[in-house]
């Protein structure tokens, strides 16, 4: 089987999946984490070496104060609390977005995570945080006038060098799950060739074997990249 080398997750459907189950949305967001840490490893046994996923989007901060806070403190605590299963399965965590916009604690426990895992080899795990695909590509731009480079030695490979995920492949496979089908300001220069997997599951009932027929499907695509 052909494998994707860099997976891009949207892990859409946390609120909808608890309202469904009579719980408080919260709580569907503890789940959703839960299963990105098995989804991961369901990806580095099959050969994956990437993984980009969705955690929190720039637009989620218009979200209310409590949803957001809650957001915050859980992001802080999956990481730290899973320093030791990061490192047992080998996963080099980053992540990316507007960091400066993030709580103290919570940009604390990133620099710890990152700094832990540096040497890890097995899956690379970017956690976007914060973060938006137009803003992505804006941040690219000024730091690009920021270092004073003349137009005429921009080209695609320089740009992509300024990007947030630089240094991994291109994404071959965009799943998302939750019914929705749209790319929701998220990577959009990174994933101009990428595959798109639509799974109608809720995010915290997406499982093992449905991580397997979005791979079998991508086997099954001919990629020609406009040729």
């Amino acid at each position: 089987m052909n494998i994707p080398q860099h997976i891009v997750l949207f892990p859409d459907g946390n609120r909808r999946w608890a309202r469904a189950k009579g719980l408080n949305t919260l709580e569907g967001h503890k789940q959703g984490y839960n299963n990105l840490l098995d989804f991961s490893n369901w990806c580095k046994n099959r050969g994956v070496k990437a993984l980009t996923a969705f955690g929190f989007s720039t637009e989620n901060w218009n979200r209310s104060k409590e949803e957001v806070d809650y957001l915050m403190k859980l992001l802080e605590r999956c990481l730290l609390d899973n320093l030791s299963e990061y490192d047992k399965n080998g996963t080099r965590v980053r992540v990316i977005g507007q960091r400066d916009r993030l709580p103290k604690s919570l940009q604390e426990a990133i620099k710890k995570t990152e700094e832990a895992t540096k040497n890890n080899q097995n899956l690379f795990l970017n956690l976007a945080i914060s973060y938006g695909g137009k803003w992505d590509i804006l941040n690219a731009v000024k730091n690009i006038v920021k270092e004073g480079i003349a137009p005429d030695q921009i080209d695609e490979k320089l740009f992509e060098a300024h990007l947030s995920i630089a240094g991994l492949p291109a994404p071959d496979l965009v799943i998302r799950a939750g019914g929705e089908m749209r790319m929701s300001n998220f990577v959009l220069w990174q994933a101009a060739y990428s595959e798109l997997y639509f799974s109608p599951k809720l995010w915290p009932d997406f499982t093992e074997e449905d991580l397997d027929v979005a791979l079998s499907e991508f086997d099954k695509r001919s990629r020609r990249f406009g040729k």
